[in-house]
């Protein structure tokens, strides 16, 4: 993470008085809030522009991470040094534009997919110019590559201190899909300005106040749709 974009980070948690997982690097959270016992997690995000760069690889892991988080936006001057205002967006506020984006991938997903199941036992003897197995760490490191961790490959092993053809046919498919899947990314999709500027503004005076009430209008808000559809 860039420097600047750390700092702002935390002039945002500072500002809505919230806390930081400690595994954060692992939970990829930027911050997270205690609200009458549900753990609140959130997306920090802000711009100078008003349009909102988000990540360098936007692809399925994205949409499963985004689809239940609360967001906060905050938009600063041209310096990038004080917060003009900022905005709430709840995960019904977000989930339009995450829709988007991941029917604009999906047939690059189901494609690599669709390829990665075509993976057989014959592809693993092509590969190894006709070696039909015990395969070695050594040769799982040459197809998984950094993938994997020395644990993963560990534990993977079915053979005597190596791997059977059956089980280098699984891990050549996981790395198929692996590779496809990198190629049904969008680089850092960016939210767009007129999309930001409709979200609902937190208040100024008392935005960390501001943002508890929000949220929990999200919650007593699904709960009612919830028992409406009961």
């Amino acid at each position: 993470m860039a420097v600047q974009d750390d700092k702002r980070e935390q002039q945002m948690r500072d500002r809505f008085n919230l806390k930081v997982t400690e595994d954060r690097k692992r939970s990829g959270i930027d911050a997270f809030l205690n609200l009458e016992g549900k753990v609140v997690n959130f997306e920090l995000k802000s711009t100078t522009s008003g349009s909102v760069s988000t990540v360098r690889d936007f692809g399925p892991a994205h949409i499963e991470k985004w689809k239940d988080l609360h967001w906060i936006i905050a938009v600063y001057d041209q310096r990038g040094e004080k917060i003009l205002r900022c905005h709430y967006a709840s995960p019904v506020d977000m989930a339009p534009w995450i829709e988007g984006k991941r029917h604009y991938v999906l047939p690059d997903i189901v494609l690599g997919h669709d390829v990665a199941t075509k993976v057989t036992a014959d592809t693993v003897i092509k590969i190894f110019e006709g070696r039909e197995g015990p395969y070695t760490k050594e040769d799982a490191k040459w197809i998984m590559k950094n993938q994997w961790g020395a644990e993963d490959y560990k534990a993977q092993m079915d053979t005597l201190g190596g791997y059977s053809l059956e089980r280098m046919t699984e891990m050549l498919k996981l790395r198929c899909a692996y590779i496809m899947g990198r190629g049904s990314t969008l680089n850092n999709p960016h939210i767009e300005k007129s999309y930001v500027a409709k979200l609902p503004l937190l208040d100024e005076e008392e935005p960390a106040i501001s943002l508890r009430e929000h949220v929990r209008n999200y919650f007593n808000s699904a709960s009612a749709t919830e028992q409406a559809t009961m």
